[in-house]
């Protein structure tokens, strides 16, 4: 069995060295780990550090900033493992909890599942509250559009069957990749487990890159699809 681990990164120089040297750290047994990195077009050293790593790792290089949705699109056609996860390039989700995340699929119990910060009531920061609210927000969206009873659907920690995964057409350039896929899964009558995850948020001036109208635009996908093939 194979886990394929996509992660989209832009200008994440101070965080991408370590979030690396964690997920190699991981030892999922018999499951092996393929990693996979998608530069959008950064602008610091973040092109020079995965360099270095000489080939070792599956790493994709644009030359112009095109979007966190772009950038896993391009990231799911490189995969071959039985299991995808998104992983993001900062350190605000911990790779050490990827065991649990990925065991329901390799069970064949589910082909989706989501890791919840909201279920995690250990986890008490949050970035900024208007993220938090927003994420509620948008979540509930979600339930009320498709009568699914999810806790956390802007999560990062989306893990899906491979075959699932590429049989689903997406569109998506930025932020929307989560409304998106959540939307085409639901519509599918596909159910989505949610385990509880472990929780680090950083704040805009550490670098965090999603804004106040990106909520809005995960809104407007779920309506869209929602009501649209």
């Amino acid at each position: 069995m194979k886990l394929s681990i996509v992660i989209p990164c832009y200008n994440e120089e101070a965080t991408i060295a370590a979030i690396l040297q964690r997920i190699d750290a991981v030892d999922l047994g018999e499951v092996k780990k393929e990693i996979i990195i998608v530069d959008d077009g950064s602008k610091d050293s973040t092109p020079q550090i995965l360099s270095s790593y000489n080939g070792k790792y599956n790493t994709i290089l644009n030359q112009e900033n095109k979007g966190k949705g772009h950038a896993l699109r391009l990231g799911f056609e490189q995969c071959t493992g039985d299991v995808v996860i998104v992983q993001d390039a900062d350190l605000e989700y911990a790779p050490e909890e990827y065991g649990k995340l990925i065991q329901p699929i390799l069970d064949g119990e589910y082909k989706v599942v989501y890791g919840s910060r909201i279920l995690n009531k250990t986890n008490e920061r949050h970035s900024a509250l208007r993220f938090y609210y927003g994420g509620l927000l948008v979540t509930w969206i979600t339930n009320l559009l498709y009568g699914s009873r999810l806790t956390d659907e802007p999560t990062c920690y989306k893990v899906f069957d491979r075959e699932l995964l590429m049989s689903i057409p997406l569109e998506c350039e930025g932020f929307e990749f989560c409304p998106e896929v959540t939307a085409k899964v639901l519509k599918r009558k596909i159910p989505i487990l949610e385990i509880p995850i472990t929780y680090m948020p950083r704040n805009i001036e550490e670098g965090k890159k999603i804004r106040w109208y990106d909520g809005l635009e995960a809104i407007w996908t779920l309506i869209k699809y929602r009501f649209s093939n």
